[in-house]
């Protein structure tokens, strides 16, 4: 339930048009239900703007079908990360209505319809990055916000980066994935007036350790205006860069 859900909620007893009992009733599970081995936060969306979220890696088939189920009860726009296809396969009866991207390893059930606006640009550093920056990518489009890819733009061959800016800096924000040394998002930081989100990646060779090389490149950052995430968390990136565009976008910015 979002705010809008409970507008029209208190619209329609004001008017009438529902009874007193059926509004409560609407609302008997905020802030959450209570499904023993999960505690389904549907007072979220009112809370701060975005809905639950399921993270599926790790659970039980049993209790993610039941999460699910009692999601697509509500009608609710079901984002579901770090699916793998085994579980896609385990769970795909449960709608006809489902878009899963195996490379992002996303699953959007019941998809709405949602207006996009603002602009956020999604940079990596190799084509090995691009699992992790589709996370984020299909993230943030499900928020409403649209996506410019650009890929494969790391400081190997920088002269790439330099042909791709005009599209970088259109941007409201920018989320910037690599691995290795993770130097792409302090280049991309020094060339734009917007925040740049630096997403770590596991890509790399042993001393990579398996993504904090990028990571501790990230944090040491000498260009200001970084944020940084946890090693592969497209999600958490996608998320804080949809906060960022709809705020700029709402107080009336324009690139």
């Amino acid at each position: 339930m979002n705010r809008d859900d409970l507008k029209k909620i208190l619209s329609d007893v004001k008017d009438g048009i529902i009874e007193i009992d059926d509004a409560v009733n609407s609302l008997k599970d905020i802030p959450y239900k209570d499904l023993h081995f999960a505690k389904l936060d549907y007072h979220r969306a009112l809370r701060v703007g975005y809905p639950e979220v399921v993270f599926t890696e790790g659970k039980d088939i049993e209790h993610l079908r039941r999460i699910l189920i009692d999601m697509l009860n509500r009608d609710a726009n079901i984002l579901a990360t770090r699916m793998s296809e085994e579980v896609f396969e385990n769970i795909k009866d449960i709608s006809e209505n489902m878009i899963y991207n195996k490379i992002a390893r996303i699953c959007i059930i019941n998809p709405k319809d949602v207006e996009k606006v603002g602009k956020v640009a999604v940079v990596t550093g190799g084509t090995a990055d691009i699992k992790v920056a589709e996370e984020a990518a299909i993230t943030l489009e499900a928020f409403g916000n649209n996506v410019e890819r650009v890929y494969d733009v790391g400081v190997a061959g920088i002269h790439r980066l330099f042909l791709n800016l005009d599209k970088i800096r259109d941007a409201n924000c920018i989320v910037a994935v690599a691995g290795m040394e993770g130097a792409l998002p302090s280049v991309v930081a020094g060339l734009v007036d917007v925040p740049v989100i630096a997403v770590p990646t596991s890509v790399g060779y042993g001393a990579n350790f398996n993504g904090l090389s990028a990571l501790l490149t990230m944090l040491n950052s000498c260009a200001a205006g970084i944020s940084v995430v946890n090693i592969d968390n497209g999600f958490g990136a996608g998320y804080l860069a949809s906060m960022i565009n709809k705020g700029f976008t709402k107080n009336g910015g324009e690139r």
